[in-house]
């Protein structure tokens, strides 16, 4: 990677008068707000469709887009939808906040409407989408009909155990069943990928790239597990025989029970990770570079009883290591990739980040312990790396200045040399853009010096998350000429003629 600076903000947090951020305009706009902002990258969460507790870490596809992105003014424009259907509707009184509610009792109604009246017109189109995907769209779409015939349950409490189980007569038979809802998933995956691609291709044109969160684990009520439930963990009946978490570290005593399924790495490579490898060409469709969340998972991961309470009750396990990222590297080298190497580090995770060859990444928030020295300081940095001021499991800046030992707030002013007349967050943000980092990632909130509330993630906490947005105008023009003017000053953005350094 060359030196460079993006901005981390979710496409649920764009602005959008129809409860949740889209692919639409307020999408170009910000593309072109971080171009004249000096950046070089846009980083998104995962974007794929959300379940119980709307964390996109939680997706009922690996491969697929989340419908709720898809721009309702678009789909007017192409006549798929009529206006009035769309400003009907109550999409949530606060448009700093997403409103899952109401997207979830709404958006699939619109969806429907647009597939019937778009599904002959776009036969053609929608034939060559389904063909080259056939690997995964054909299960998702059914998986979610099904989901939907026995009221959005959990497919492993799916009331006849043929479809449970995936068996083949079942398929067919639910595909026949179901084949109004099978089209309207297979049809909203259709308009996903078009707007996705269009988007993609004008973040190009400006010269960004996109860099996308691949979670490491898939959810346990997915079409992934239900339709290839080889590749996991499970038992007779296809319930998980052990679930991922993390052991208790900073964000919880108790440790994170995620409760996701564990892959069976054995199978995966006699298959020669052929699962993994198919994963990962979804990802490139979508991003130009992926950042492997909970990398260290890959080295040891921390196994939990499918019974246990809490995650304190799991234990070490080896995982594939090089084995695995190897064949990854190998098969996609115009791929960049980033190690999401946080959590608890070993010598031997350390190494399969050195063997890899992959930068991973520093978190500034985590650099001023004032009690022990800390490898996230920035004179420690290598330049193969990627520095973040926080990721969207952690506090805006503003947030953690009040939440941190007042020791640390002094021990990062005094680091950084922070004055009064730059102000706390733009001295943090200083700090990351000078390192020899190659590339410098901050929240959108940060550049807008928000507080807690403007908190994507609080991990461990149910209720709450995944639901700030940006305002319409909140990102304005003078800020993004002081963004530019700050990522020139330290080699991260283009000097343009005419500029003033």
């Amino acid at each position: 990677m060359q030196r460079r600076c993006g901005v981390l903000l979710p496409i649920s947090a764009l602005p959008s008068p129809y409860g949740i951020g889209t692919l639409g305009r307020a999408a170009y706009e910000f593309a072109d707000q971080l171009k004249a902002a000096g950046q070089s990258c846009w980083q998104l969460l995962p974007v794929g469709p959300t379940s119980y507790g709307d964390s996109p870490y939680q997706s009922f596809s690996t491969y697929a887009g989340n419908p709720y992105f898809i721009d309702l003014d678009m789909l007017c424009e192409e006549g798929l939808l009529e206006r009035r259907e769309v400003e009907s509707v109550d999409w949530g009184g606060r448009p700093d906040r997403v409103d899952y509610a109401a997207v979830y009792a709404h958006r699939f109604d619109l969806l429907a409407k647009a597939a019937e009246r778009g599904w002959e017109r776009d036969c053609r189109a929608v034939e060559s989408f389904v063909e080259e995907n056939r690997r995964w769209l054909p299960d998702y779409a059914l998986f979610m009909a099904v989901k939907r015939h026995f009221g959005m349950s959990a497919w492993t409490e799916w009331e006849e155990e043929d479809i449970r189980l995936h068996r083949s007569e079942a398929v067919e038979r639910y595909r026949r069943l179901l084949w109004e809802d099978v089209r309207l998933f297979t049809y909203a995956q259709f308009l996903f990928f078009r707007q996705w691609n269009r988007l993609r291709d004008y973040v190009h044109g400006l010269g960004l790239q996109v860099i996308g969160d691949l979670p490491i684990y898939v959810a346990m009520d997915s079409a992934d597990v239900w339709a290839e439930p080889e590749w996991f963990q499970l038992d007779e009946h296809n319930r998980p025989t052990a679930v991922a978490g993390v052991p208790p570290d900073y964000f919880s005593a108790e440790g994170q029970l995620w409760g996701n399924p564990l892959y069976d790495w054995d199978a995966m490579k006699q298959d020669g990770f052929g699962w993994w490898i198919r994963r990962m060409e979804g990802a490139a469709r979508l991003f130009d570079v992926v950042r492997i969340d909970h990398f260290r998972g890959l080295e040891s991961y921390w196994a939990v009883p499918a019974d246990a309470v809490t995650a304190k009750e799991g234990r070490w396990v080896k995982g594939p290591g090089m084995d695995l990222v190897g064949v990854l590297t190998g098969w996609f080298p115009q791929l960049k990739i980033i190690a999401e190497d946080l959590g608890f580090l070993t010598p031997e995770v350390h190494r399969l980040l050195q063997d890899s060859g992959l930068p991973g990444m520093k978190v500034l928030e985590f650099a001023f312990d004032s009690r022990e020295p800390s490898n996230y300081l920035p004179h420690t940095y290598v330049p193969h790396c990627v520095c973040y001021v926080g990721t969207h499991d952690n506090a805006p800046v503003m947030a953690w200045r009040e939440e941190a030992e007042a020791d640390d707030v002094a021990y990062a002013k005094e680091y950084l040399g922070l004055n009064e007349e730059e102000g706390f967050v733009w001295g943090i943000l200083r700090g990351g853009l000078g390192s020899v980092a190659e590339l410098f990632v901050a929240q959108m909130q940060d550049y807008l010096e928000l507080g807690a509330e403007s908190r994507m993630n609080t991990p461990g906490v149910l209720g709450g998350n995944w639901q700030w947005r940006l305002l319409p105008g909140q990102f304005t023009d003078g800020l993004a000429r002081k963004m530019a003017r700050y990522a020139r000053m330290y080699g991260r953005g283009p000097i343009e003629p005419g500029q003033e350094k």
